[in-house]
């Protein structure tokens, strides 16, 4: 629960450091104080976007903090998928808002995306502010005051697990049949694509091959002339090189045995001699066995010509990227071939998955409805002790087509009075009426939900009197239960019934005009009642009506 509030440079606040107590607090003061103010800081560190314009006139950047006692609340869990350290006595939130709009945010000295800040914020607290009445008619939030009261989150997560299988396979099916039908609007296109390239006959690397050999076909004039030369030179001339070197070699034998390094040079010698001979025979046979053949070279410019041909039409660059066309061309057309077994086996995905989520709803569906004989009777329980005495209230549980949270459509049915048949609470229900009905469906989810902190900011809305105070009962009987309440009311009824009493007043000074907010001694508390009975001028029959009030709730 929330133990220490500091803000510091927020709005009108210049600096506030705060202890909030447990039990039921209750906060007051005059429209326009700052009331406001403090919740929209509570806010920021629960991960709301942050502005620059919330930063007080004068400062650069704006701080907020608050320290949490999370024991018995069972929250490690949540802390540490998010490794962030935990320490149940005493969790530490910060959150920094710089004049460029910049934020920064800390857990226990942990920097966290907003994302993280918010998923711990909803686990420590929950602020119920007027526009929240309108989620009452949203049909979302009466299917999860459903759920939270079926406990059935665990099974719910598992049916969501299954429709997102079924999403996943439905759009694999659509997919497939959306690409199959292009497919075979253009089969006639690919077929014959395919066919074309699978007849010319394509071998990888053959393109770069024929290319080498045309090259030595045009050029064969050239080589050939090369060649006779060299091997005229080597072996063949009247003065060749291998005839000069024979000759060498006889000189220098017939001297070797005179001198080991000329024995030497004579091995050398003849290793260069065998070596040129062989080189020059291999001269004089490729000499004779390159040979103009024009039809070769016909065959060979035909069929380059055709793959630069293919080539291009497909926008490749070689053989190798044709037979890759060639194959994406053949796994188009089996798909064609292959398409009603592919159709069946995605729709057979599909209808498995469906099954599951038909099966899990069913599940679900029974949950949900013996959750909303609980809800009624509960909930008639708890408007009977606000003086509706004659409300009449049901929860409608109606089918309807597959969704991410099952089949049901949810719809909380309601009349104020006697005898006049329920209808939607959207369409029938005032606002004093929603407010009550709201604050009783807090009381019964705080029960399920083991939330440490809950903010109410005026659910006292179009309530007064003995009505009031039954509502202060509740919020009390709610931080009984281990609850820490905090109320934001304009009510004397709600104020008396608080454990603490917090005030929040508009203070002109030098610095302009700040907010600042103090926790009240009982004589005070006694003043600030009397003033809200009575108004500015506060009557000595303000003030014994402020104390009786404060009797009444000794004695709850």
């Amino acid at each position: 629960m929330l133990r220490h509030l500091y803000i510091q440079g927020f709005t009108l606040i210049d600096k506030l450091d705060i202890e909030i107590k447990s039990g039921f607090t209750v906060i007051t003061g005059e429209t326009g104080a700052g009331k406001s103010i403090v919740l929209g800081a509570l806010g920021l560190l629960l991960g709301n976007r942050a502005d620059a314009k919330s930063i007080k006139t004068g400062c650069d950047k704006c701080i907020i903090e608050a320290t949490f006692n999370l024991s018995g609340y069972n929250l490690k869990e949540t802390f540490d998928n998010l490794e962030i350290d935990y320490d149940e006595e005493e969790c530490i939130i910060r959150r920094e808002i710089k004049s460029n709009g910049k934020s920064r945010a800390f857990i226990n000295d942990t920097p966290v995306q907003l994302t993280d800040l918010k998923e711990i914020g909803s686990s420590l607290v929950d602020i119920h502010s007027q526009h929240q009445n309108l989620l009452l008619k949203k049909e979302d939030f009466q299917l999860s005051v459903v759920d939270v009261i079926a406990k059935d989150a665990e099974l719910l997560t598992k049916y969501k697990e299954e429709y997102g299988n079924y999403i996943q396979a439905k759009h694999i099916l659509e997919e497939k049949n959306r690409k199959i039908e292009e497919e075979k609007a253009n089969e006639e296109f690919i077929r014959y694509q395919y066919e074309e390239l699978y007849a010319a006959g394509i071998i990888e690397g053959e393109q770069d091959e024929l290319e080498k050999e045309i090259a030595l076909i045009e050029h064969n004039e050239e080589i050939k002339e090369s060649l006779y030369t060299i091997d005229q030179v080597l072996s063949s001339g009247e003065e060749n090189v291998s005839s000069m070197l024979r000759i060498a070699l006889q000189n220098i034998n017939s001297i070797s045995k005179y001198d080991e390094s000329i024995d030497n040079l004579s091995s050398r010698l003849d290793s260069c001699h065998i070596e040129l001979k062989d080189i020059a025979q291999e001269i004089s046979a490729l000499t004779e066995k390159i040979d103009f053949d024009p039809s070769r070279q016909e065959w060979i410019n035909d069929r380059l010509s055709q793959l630069y041909t293919l080539e291009k039409k497909h926008h490749v660059g070689n053989d190798t990227e044709l037979l890759r066309v060639m194959s994406e061309y053949k796994e188009q057309l089996t798909q064609i071939d292959d398409s009603e077994e592919m159709l069946r086996e995605a729709k057979e995905n599909v209808d498995k998955y469906y099954e599951k989520c038909v099966q899990l709803s069913a599940i679900l569906t029974k949950e949900r409805e013996k959750a909303s004989k609980v809800i009624t009777k509960d909930l008639l329980r708890r408007l009977a002790s606000l003086n509706m005495l004659n409300a009449q209230f049901e929860v409608n549980i109606s089918s309807k087509q597959l969704s991410e949270n099952g089949a049901d459509k949810v719809t909380f049915m309601f009349s104020a009075n006697k005898g006049v048949p329920v209808q939607p609470i959207t369409e029938v229900a005032s606002g004093g009426e929603i407010s009550r009905v709201m604050l009783s469906l807090k009381a019964m989810i705080s029960d399920t939900v083991k939330q440490p902190t809950i903010i109410f900011d005026e659910i006292d809305t179009g309530v007064s009197g003995q009505t009031a105070e039954n509502m202060a009962r509740i919020m009390l009987q709610m931080a009984k239960a281990g609850r820490q309440v905090i109320s934001i009311t304009h009510l004397p009824q709600i104020a008396a019934m608080g454990d603490n009493h917090l005030i929040v007043k508009k203070i002109e000074n030098n610095n302009g005009t700040e907010s600042n907010m103090q926790m009240l001694s009982d004589k005070e508390r006694v003043s600030e009642i009397a003033r809200m009975l009575s108004g500015s001028k506060i009557t000595q029959a303000a003030i014994d009506n402020a104390n009786n009030l404060l009797k009444i709730k000794e004695q709850a």
